[in-house]
């Protein structure tokens, strides 16, 4: 069983022609809000398109917010172990989605924020910790502390980037980053190979958008090319390749077979608007590598 531990958000998407520039204002056309939030997101992915059985750990505000999150990880079949925080909303994402299905993103914290060390359980149950950085650091490096002395996989996904403790590093089974969280994580290298080498952690693995993704598990790299998509909306891709590449590791996947589904994944979840909602099943995943 995988336990994630993280955000959990409500995503308020506007599609407009394209992204605005700072300072400059934007018709949108169509808005939709969505259940989404890095942690909840990555959750359904082991789920919905992993097929592993998970749990997540989150806060979430009294609010009806909530209770739309709770719904949809419920129809994702995750367990939810809930942090109730009083007075604080459910983390919101503001997100702007361009026609050439790029986007951006602003989240306010709300009850994210209050997820604290206290709250991680008792890890017998799980193989793997899958975890990202829209907590408090603090709390992060705790859960992954803990983990780690338990004898559990810890799996990160370095995002929003910013600066990390080499003791948290140092913690990370897995790393999971875009080129750009590599580069800043790594400083002052020439190329993403180099970048993926000077980590510390036992296996990197970096997306790299249209060019697929490629990874370093103990001195060995595997590239895995993207799949040709025509993408109407990239949320929550990142989210689904974390998902499901973990879900594929703790079933014993080797390392070529789980890059590839989960770039198989990521590529789908492109195909629909929205976060946890254009998550695919494992079913989907699996006939779209038949066809490809």
């Amino acid at each position: 069983m995988i336990l994630v531990a993280g955000s959990a958000n409500i995503d308020f998407v506007v599609r407009a022609d394209h992204i605005p520039l700072p300072g400059e204002t934007v018709l949108g056309r169509n808005f939709q809000t969505f259940p989404g939030g890095k942690g909840a997101n990555q959750a359904v992915a082991c789920s919905k398109a992993g097929g592993v059985k998970t749990q997540l750990l989150a806060a979430l505000g009294e609010d009806d917010h909530a209770n739309r999150i709770e719904a949809s990880l419920q129809a994702a079949s995750v367990e939810l172990r809930p942090i109730r925080v009083a007075n604080q909303a459910t983390g919101a994402a503001f997100i702007c989605v361009s026609d050439d299905a790029e986007n951006a993103i602003t989240v306010a914290p709300g009850a994210n924020a209050y997820l604290l060390p206290a709250h991680l359980p008792r890890l017998e149950e799980f193989s793997h910790l899958l975890l990202q950085l829209e907590t408090p650091l603090d709390t992060v490096l705790a859960y992954a502390k803990a983990a780690s002395q338990q004898g559990v996989q810890v799996v990160l996904n370095a995002a929003p980037a910013q600066a990390l403790p080499d003791e948290l590093l140092h913690l990370v089974d897995i790393l999971i980053v875009n080129e750009g969280e590599l580069m800043a994580l790594a400083h002052e290298v020439r190329s993403v190979e180099e970048a993926l080498e000077k980590l510390p952690c036992t296996s990197v693995v970096v997306t790299l958008g249209a060019k697929g993704c490629l990874a370093r598990h103990k001195g060995t790299l595997y590239k895995q090319d993207a799949f040709p998509i025509e993408a109407i909306d990239t949320t929550a891709a990142g989210d689904t390749f974390c998902g499901v590449l973990v879900a594929q590791l703790s079933q014993g996947s080797d390392w070529p077979a789980a890059l590839r589904c989960a770039n198989a994944a990521s590529a789908l979840t492109c195909l629909s608007l929205g976060a946890q909602s254009s998550i695919p099943t494992a079913l989907a995943v699996t006939q779209f590598l038949e066809n490809h």
